[in-house]
């Protein structure tokens, strides 16, 4: 008959190391990792970027179709004068749409403008 004899202070020991036992290198990511988190972050990172880029406008583009070859001439605003005032003067048609072409020229939120300003009005 043999005798089988088992340390059971060895069977512990093995049985408590768990997550802290050594790794072996040689098996993919688990010996690193740091580099696995770093990549984490990375990637956490570049997808923050470019949703930034997105929503601030960068990479907006507006297809060379579209671009009208409209000429601008520049109009410093008189005291007392409206952004409809301005438009009349340089309309030829329908003062509505002078009015939101001189906005969108401008980048006018709204329908303000003050004496001095300088106003980008489109020639046709």
């Amino acid at each position: 008959m043999s005798t089988f004899a088992i340390d059971a202070n060895a069977v512990k020991a093995s049985v408590n190391q768990g997550f802290f036992a050594p790794r072996s290198p040689s098996i993919g990511w688990t010996g690193s990792p740091g580099l696995a988190r770093t990549l984490v972050v990375l990637s956490l990172a570049i997808v923050l970027v470019a949703g930034a880029a997105a929503t601030s406008g960068a990479g907006d583009q507006i297809a060379p179709s579209l671009v009208s070859s409209n000429s601008y001439e520049t109009v410093v605003v008189p005291s007392g004068a409206t952004l409809w005032s301005v438009a009349s003067a340089y309309s030829q048609g329908d003062l509505q749409a002078m009015v939101e072409q001189i906005r969108q020229a401008n980048n006018l939120a709204g329908y303000e403008i003050g004496a001095g300003d300088r106003l980008r009005v489109p020639l046709r």
